[in-house]
């Protein structure tokens, strides 16, 4: 008796000094952010020159990643992925839309808001959305309670601003966006304070053609594009600071990352390739977790990450169901919250349009297949086409992340794992997925020095 009372007391003493741990909302908020054409080297905690204070500091007060990745290097698939959590080839949307298109992201694809709102989330996209501007594939009709935005890229005409499915101002004025879209978030974070909500603020910018507002052009000495970067910069610090005049800081999972590499001005940092390319500047993203109290700050992580991981991440924290479908992203919560430095994961897969071109292992990437002509360049006479590396192309990245030398005749059995795995993965989607893989390696090429164009053989 006396010994269990000597126990309990010890224990309860034990508990008494114990570190007061707070307490994790049932249902958190979700912020995500998404720049556009927002490469790797373009934010000073990244490395670059072009001051973006608020990102530096969401970034000192949460986790940084270096090895996150978008699922496409290109606007519509990349943002398909982002918010279904499957590869765009799976999910319906393998290329980027046009206002000439009827159809958009389809309706049998589960959005991150289709799983939160029946959670009693308050939901609200702001920004561009690009999966359909018909009113059945506009935000409204993917779980959205409200929508503000341009439906597509700012280059595309015509350019509407909406207000759910109405177009309140056609042209859109540009240089006000930025700012447009930044009120609309801190009304939207004040008037749902009450409530758990998710807001997908997907950025104009710094997609072409460039705006920047009067109160920031002319001041980055880095060009319009630094001006760009820095009133991105400005927003995020105002929807920060709305999130605490919330009260909600320890209540707000906030993440920030791009769609994908920098077109033709950004730095793609220390990487090869840029928008258009399944070189890891096309892909390799900035991603920015901030959650007082529950991700450590002031980390750095090394771990792969990619956007698909968004969704299943998100709905384990709010406690809602996955979607019926298989996902192709998974749980990155023990990396978020520092319980892991990585996880096991299955080969990711850099696609471009139907085409699968490269395969991401552990610190591997090897290099199936690739065009005949670089991204956004004159298509040669005989078209633009896929092809086989007839020497696939092995890299290692956590010694050369600028894959600038080919390892392959030294790791054989590498090339072979993962080209077996490749062929094993490629077999579970969609019939497009198939034929365009089945197609590219029919296709007969001359030998070609490691990072050079394949080209094809004429009979």
């Amino acid at each position: 008796m006396h010994i269990a009372r000597r126990s309990f007391l010890k224990s309860a003493t034990a508990a008494a000094l114990a570190p007061v741990l707070p307490a994790a909302p049932a249902r958190p908020n979700i912020v995500l952010i998404y720049a556009d054409d927002l490469g790797y080297g373009d934010l000073g905690c990244y490395g670059s020159p072009i001051r973006t204070p608020n990102l530096d500091r969401m970034a000192h007060e949460g986790m940084r990643f270096t090895n996150a990745y978008s699922a496409n290097p290109v606007c519509s698939p990349s943002r398909a992925a982002l918010l279904t959590g499957r590869y765009p080839t799976r999910a319906g949307v393998p290329r980027v839309l046009f206002p000439r298109d009827t159809e958009g992201l389809p309706h049998s694809e589960t959005t991150i808001a289709q799983v939160l709102k029946p959670a009693g989330y308050k939901t609200m996209c702001i920004g561009k959305w690009h999966l359909g501007h018909h009113p059945a594939y506009l935000p409204t009709s993917r779980g959205f309670d409200e929508y503000y935005g341009i439906p597509y890229s700012n280059d595309m005409v015509p350019c509407p601003l909406m207000h759910n499915t109405e177009v309140i101002e056609e042209p859109a004025r540009q240089d006000t966006l930025t700012a447009r879209y930044t009120e609309q978030a801190v009304q939207f974070i004040r008037k749902s304070k009450n409530s758990p909500f998710f807001l997908y603020m997907p950025h104009t910018f710094p997609h072409i053609p460039l705006h920047a507002s009067k109160r920031f052009r002319g001041k980055s000495k880095l060009g319009l594009y630094g001006d760009v970067i820095e009133e991105l910069d400005w927003s995020v610090g105002e929807v920060l600071a709305a999130i605490g005049k919330a009260g909600a800081d320890r209540s707000t999972l906030v993440l920030f990352s791009s769609d994908n590499g920098p077109w033709y001005e950004g730095s793609p940092g220390i990487f090869r390739g840029r928008k258009g390319s399944t070189y890891e500047g096309g892909v390799r993203e900035p991603f920015i977790a901030r959650f007082s109290g529950r991700v450590p700050a002031g980390r750095i992580s090394n771990g792969i990450a990619s956007t698909m991981d968004v969704l299943p991440t998100v709905a384990r924290l709010c406690g809602a169901p996955l979607p019926e479908k298989p996902l192709d992203g998974i749980d990155i919560w023990p990396l978020l919250s520092g319980e892991k430095e990585s996880i096991d994961r299955e080969a990711l897969l850099y696609f471009d349009n139907y085409h699968l071109q490269c395969v991401r292992w552990r610190n591997w990437k090897l290099h199936i297949a690739r065009y005949n002509v670089m991204a956004y360049n004159p298509a040669p006479a005989n078209g633009r086409v896929n092809l086989p590396l007839k020497n696939p192309e092995l890299y290692n990245l956590d010694l050369d992340p600028g894959e600038s030398y080919d390892v392959a005749q030294e790791n054989p059995q590498v090339v072979q794992t993962i080209l077996a795995r490749a062929e094993t993965l490629v077999a579970d989607f969609p019939e497009p997925v198939r034929t365009a893989w089945e197609e590219t390696q029919k296709r007969k090429v001359g030998n070609s020095a490691a990072g050079a164009l394949p080209r094809i053989l004429r009979n």
